[in-house]
């Protein structure tokens, strides 16, 4: 059987998703440099097309993320496998390939986000270390609770019985 990443479907959700997320970034980018210029007209059509653009992303990602089977939890690791592939495969074998055409500007950019992105990587993990660690210490305190609950219920049945 194939996996749901063999599907067809969900590799061009996923390019769909790309595509929407850099058009809203582009046009963020394109409304700065109208406003720079003075163009606040231009600037506003493409921030309201921007937010569109994010709409149809977020859109792709209920089809790809379903909310009924995404906890915190969940995507606190999905955003550390993200975030550890671009640290460790992405933006290295972008590197190198700056590197090869001597292209210093994209080498240098590339280094940012290669620690940039080891940095998030390790963030979302310390979330997801303390929230691991609430959980256990909370299920401690529930497990105390339901122990104390059957002591009591055993005393209460030890009692006899009013008339």
């Amino acid at each position: 059987m194939n996996s749901p990443r063999d599907s067809v479907t969900l590799r061009n959700l996923e390019a769909a998703f790309a595509g929407e997320s850099m058009a809203h970034i582009k046009y963020r980018y394109f409304a700065r440099v109208a406003r720079e210029q003075g163009d606040e007209e231009t600037a506003r059509v493409f921030e309201a097309t921007a937010e569109q653009e994010v709409a149809h992303a977020f859109g792709h990602l209920d089809l790809l993320y379903p909310k009924a089977a995404l906890t915190a939890a969940r995507a606190l690791e999905l955003a550390i496998e993200g975030e550890t592939h671009e640290y460790t495969e992405m933006y290295p074998g972008f590197r190198h390939l700056a590197v090869q055409e001597g292209n210093q500007a994209a080498v240098t950019e590339f280094d940012e986000q290669i620690a940039e992105s080891r940095e998030h990587a390790e963030q979302f993990r310390a979330v997801l270390d303390k929230a691991a660690r609430r959980f256990a210490a909370l299920a401690k305190v529930e497990e105390r609770h339901a122990n104390h609950y059957r002591e009591t219920l055993a005393r209460l049945g030890a009692l006899p019985k009013a008339a």
